[in-house]
């Protein structure tokens, strides 16, 4: 009958797609990923990534949180944790992560000169990402935040589907332009299966410190709306503020340097 040969095509071309995604396989000793991503550049999702991590530490003491910059071309994670030096090797030949605050990180900035550019075609690329995803002694976490580069092209395709992910957060500025590609990413992770924990307002709205009046520069609850057409959470909602900008800038990131601060 027709449905039977339906359903057959059906398992027939659920088969042929089972064989083309890689097989997921866990990073050793890590229990949960989380990814933070944007569809654009330059909305804060490095800094949201470094104060996320910290923050997961400061919660709760007897957890492990690690670190790992995955975006090869402008790593920002050595700076804004204030760590220099390349990775010592273990005698199983994996990278140790550098450490600061509690949290150990990895980053492609470890392996290369500061001021050195990354000119890579992709494949280079995604061997790059496959090494900081599989060969680092990460030791036991409890959480790795991935901060992801921007866009949803290899990188973020191949994180996706190679290892397990609790969740993705998307960071974007309440900006139109920003909001599209912040949609975009959305999008990607669902169609991978992976599942979006909300989404995070950056740069909401700037406070005058001398008369104290509020502007919103990038316009106001533009992810909030986004938020609500993909009946997604708001995890957060981060003023444009200098605090923020300086403590990362100085490799002391807002949530360790001012833990009681407004921004």
């Amino acid at each position: 009958s027709s449905s039977s040969r339906d359903e057959a095509l059906r398992d027939k071309r659920a088969r042929i797609l089972s064989r083309g995604l890689p097989k997921q396989k866990p990073i050793e000793g890590v229990k949960q990923v989380v990814v933070l991503a944007s569809g654009k550049g330059g909305v804060g999702k490095s800094t949201t990534a470094v104060n996320i991590a910290l923050a997961l530490a400061a919660n709760d003491s007897t957890k492990e949180v690690g670190l790992l910059d995955a975006d090869i071309y402008g790593p920002s994670i050595p700076k804004m944790m204030n760590l220099k030096g390349n990775p010592e090797l273990t005698p199983k030949n994996l990278m140790r992560p550098l450490k600061n605050y509690g949290i150990a990180c990895m980053s492609m900035g470890f392996l290369i000169e500061e001021t050195a550019p990354v000119v890579w075609r992709g494949l280079m690329v995604m061997s790059a990402v496959e090494k900081l995803l599989r060969q680092v002694d990460w030791g036991q976490l409890d959480y790795l935040v991935i901060d992801m580069p921007p866009g949803t092209g290899d990188v973020q395709l191949s994180v996706s589907q190679n290892i397990p992910i609790a969740g993705a957060v998307i960071i974007s500025t309440p900006q139109d332009v920003a909001l599209l590609d912040a949609h975009k990413g959305a999008e990607m992770f669902r169609k991978v299966h992976v599942p979006v924990l909300g989404l995070v307002q950056n740069m909401s709205v700037f406070q005058c410190p001398k008369c104290k009046h509020e502007t919103h520069i990038f316009g106001a609850d533009g992810v909030r709306d986004l938020a609500k057409a993909l009946g997604l959470d708001i995890l957060g909602d981060v003023p444009l503020h200098v605090n923020i900008r300086e403590t990362c800038d100085s490799g002391q990131p807002v949530v360790i340097s001012q833990p009681q601060s407004d921004a």
